[in-house]
């Protein structure tokens, strides 16, 4: 299918992906783990993981079983991790496929060994600690004590241990260094003990980028991939290049007269005769329903008037009068002189640049390129 035969349409520079996770080896030396799960930040998981590998990525990291038997169901034979749950009835899944497993609590290594001595199988688990983010792994103080356990129990193949820090994008913020702390020491412990394993990781891409002494074996990184910025306060470094386009057509231009409504519930009533474009882009697809959105048309920002709707979204055109019913829309991306980058979008929702990516409904077919 091409592009000029949808109404919404996503494109992906996948030679962008390459660069960025060839910079990112680059700059940290170290091996970079490709995080390509939520369908790589919407980008597509299959597609970025094998550009991601093409670019030097020597892992992929994923959040749930099922992202990852997508990748080996593709074909992709590398070393992937999920790092979240994974229920004990996919553990025979996991360790078919070759897939690393996250264990974060003494219960869940326990339910672990008991299905792979059940099942005649390994298991390869990576050790999760909690340095500050409160949600998954042990504390680092008990860090010993539960790497121990899993060394012990039948069936586990200790790979790695990890953390994940919850303020490395406020590379201000003494925070993380305090984590960073508390997860060396739990280090040393383990290396004092013989027990620390081949794989020790901690960096997401603000860590990669900021954090040196926090590189370890391996990098998990995954907004700088896609030449997104971690955040205002830990930009990417300027060679980096955003992958992701978001495009649309213009399937109606008419004029309305003053005081005509535009819109469900008439959000947008105009006040002179206003020249109003039709986009085939709604809430369904991604683009929020809400107020202060705008678009690129023929190179020039204009403003998205009345509600957003389900399937379609209104734009008042009348500073491009040349605008046609099939022009191409941009909602993320270039068009002539004009760009709107995913920071600006979810600065006026609200948000973060993540929400904005992983929010792309499936629906939106994808292009790749090179």
């Amino acid at each position: 299918m091409d592009s000029r035969a949808c109404s919404t349409w996503v494109e992906v520079d996948l030679g962008a992906i390459r660069q960025n996770v060839a910079r990112l080896k680059q700059i940290t030396g170290v091996t970079v783990m490709a995080v390509v799960k939520a369908n790589a930040y919407g980008h597509g998981i299959v597609e970025t993981a094998r550009a991601a590998l093409a670019g030097g990525a020597g892992w992929c990291g994923v959040a749930r079983i099922e992202e990852a038997l997508a990748l080996r169901q593709a074909g992709i034979q590398s070393p992937v991790l999920v790092t979240g749950y994974t229920s004990a009835e996919r553990l025979a899944e996991a360790a078919e496929s070759g897939i690393s497993l996250t264990v974060y609590a003494a219960e869940q290594a326990e339910i672990f060994s008991r299905y792979a001595r059940s099942l005649n199988l390994d298991l390869h688990v990576h050790a999760k600690i909690d340095t500050s983010m409160g949600r998954l792994g042990v504390f680092p103080e008990e860090g010993l004590q539960f790497v121990r356990q899993l060394n012990r129990l039948p069936g586990l193949r200790v790979e790695g241990v990890f953390t994940h820090f919850a303020s490395a994008d406020e590379p201000q913020n003494p925070a993380t260094d305090l984590a960073i702390d508390r997860f060396q020491r739990l280090l040393d412990d383990l290396a004092e003990a013989n027990l620390c394993p081949p794989l020790v990781h901690a960096g997401n891409s603000a860590t990669a980028l900021y954090y040196p002494r926090a590189h370890y074996d391996l990098v998990r990184c995954g907004i700088s991939i896609y030449g997104l910025h971690p955040s205002s306060e830990a930009p990417l470094p300027p060679d980096f290049r955003a992958a992701l386009a978001w495009k649309a057509r213009l399937t109606s231009v008419k004029i309305l007269p003053p005081g005509h409504g535009v819109g469900y519930n008439a959000r947008y009533v105009t006040t002179r005769h206003e020249s109003i474009g039709t986009v085939s882009v709604g809430y369904a697809d991604g683009f929020r329903r809400r107020l202060g959105n705008f678009a690129l048309v023929n190179g020039q920002r204009v403003p998205v008037v009345g509600g957003v709707c389900m399937d379609q979204c209104m734009l008042q055109l009348d500073r491009v009068p040349e605008a046609r019913m099939g022009d191409e829309v941009v909602l993320i991306g270039r068009q002539g002189e004009g760009q709107i980058t995913a920071e600006e979008v979810a600065a006026a929702w609200g948000t973060v640049n993540y929400d904005v990516v992983c929010g792309l409904e499936a629906r939106v077919p994808r292009f790749y390129f090179n």
